[in-house]
């Protein structure tokens, strides 16, 4: 075997670690956040606050992704890593007292750790892929993002199941409690196997550097906190809280009914290449950005117009939110895939750390709306909100780079990783 092929199995090995170590976080992540929203509005919260228990999470998770992607550069994205799954521990731990000891601030306090926690390890896989993968295989590149960010989402959306079915079967804190356990024997395995100062930066970067210099990182900075917090003003709190309170479902049929959408919507993050013209030999620019999301923009203004129409809600939610995550789904892996093309080689996470801050930025605004709007006008506005920011999104897309020739063929070579 030849020294290139060695390096390219060594590289195949530390992606599949990586991606197994998101994979598991993600489980937890994505059953942590259904938990607490199905368990505390059950204790009584009003939607607002339900959303607010979420406040930390996000804010810490811009400070953390901001941070984060510097620190990567200065101490290796293994470490990182490591530090985000050891977080989430103590996090879940923290949420294991009797219902006694789990007042607003505490919880709070939590979700705060499991925000940093959260976008430590997000930060540190999708940076990951940028070294792993050649320089001159967009397509390969392009095929590996799509197929870490697709697969999370999809245990992002089996975590949702297994925290509704978990609160229905054994209540908050057995579950809570179990998570933990497993994510526990997960980080002492990394510590383990991860290779040690990937990502590390040859020049240390200064604190100052935290703020990207690049014009094309920080538009599609801003198109992702436009379509995440479109996402989030009617996904986090108003939708489950409206299929509970308004059309009466039960904790496992919300539980059920959200997770098969987001694991959907993973799937067809794996399938973006595939869509977006990866068998014609091309990969995304700012052009696809700007179309694709424009497109997205209709799907919640439909859906708000039926709902003022007195349409019944059962079926155009289901059918809306199917067409909503088949297209968020394409948006959200071109952007992911943008990214990774844009950030420098060297110091890749302070790019993609700069521009996971504006995800969360994103997410912070659509969860406080999604409280707010709900609690003050319910679902229809939540939505045309959406529509609303996905169309900034779009706007801003539209000064995204561009590609001026066409691209090679994408088709990896067999010792590539196909």
């Amino acid at each position: 075997m030849t020294l290139v092929a060695v390096g390219r199995s060594a590289a195949l090995r530390q992606y599949v670690l990586i991606t197994g170590n998101y994979w598991a976080f993600t489980l937890t992540d994505g059953a942590l956040r259904m938990l607490v929203v199905l368990h505390f509005h059950q204790l009584g919260y009003t939607p607002l606050q339900v959303a607010l228990l979420f406040l930390f999470y996000e804010i810490f998770g811009i400070v953390t992704n901001l941070v984060g992607g510097w620190l990567g550069a200065r101490i290796g994205l293994n470490r990182t890593m490591n530090a985000g799954l050891a977080l989430q521990v103590v996090a879940l731990g923290m949420l294991t007292l009797p219902a006694a000891g789990l007042t607003v601030p505490w919880v709070m306090t939590a979700q705060a750790l499991s925000g940093i926690a959260k976008d430590l390890n997000k930060m540190s896989a999708k940076s990951s892929i940028k070294l792993l993968v050649p320089g001159d295989s967009p397509g390969v590149l392009y095929r590996w993002v799509a197929a870490l960010t697709g697969s999370k989402n999809a245990l992002k959306g089996a975590g949702f199941f297994l925290g509704g079915a978990l609160l229905a079967a054994f209540g908050f804190r057995a579950a809570v409690a179990s998570m933990a356990a497993a994510l526990l024997f997960v980080w002492a395995a990394s510590l383990i196997l991860l290779q040690r100062d990937l990502g590390k930066a040859k020049n240390k970067p200064k604190f100052r550097d935290l703020f990207s210099k690049s014009r094309a990182v920080n538009l599609l900075s801003a198109a992702r906190l436009f379509l995440f917090g479109a996402r989030d003003v009617w996904f986090v709190v108003a939708l489950p809280v409206f299929l509970a309170t308004t059309l009466g479902w039960s904790d496992w049929a919300i539980g059920a009914f959200l997770a098969s959408w987001v694991i959907g919507y993973g799937i067809v993050q794996s399938l973006a290449p595939y869509v977006t013209g990866h068998r014609s030999g091309r990969v995304p620019d700012g052009r696809s950005a700007f179309a694709w999301a424009a497109v997205l923009a209709a799907a919640p203004a439909a859906m708000a117009v039926l709902l003022s129409h007195s349409a019944d809600a059962t079926v155009v939610l289901t059918a809306g939110l199917a067409i909503f995550g088949l297209l968020f789904a394409v948006n959200s892996s071109l952007h992911s895939y943008l990214i990774v093309s844009y950030a420098a080689e060297d110091g890749v996470s302070l790019d993609v750390g700069f521009y996971y801050m504006a995800n969360a930025a994103g997410r912070l605004l659509g969860t406080v709306l999604s409280g707010a709007v709900f609690q003050a006008g319910g679902l229809v506005p939540c939505l045309w909100i959406a529509a609303a920011l996905v169309g900034a999104a779009a706007l801003v897309s539209l000064a995204l780079p561009r590609h001026r020739s066409p691209v090679g063929p994408l088709r990896a070579a067999p010792d590539a990783g196909d």
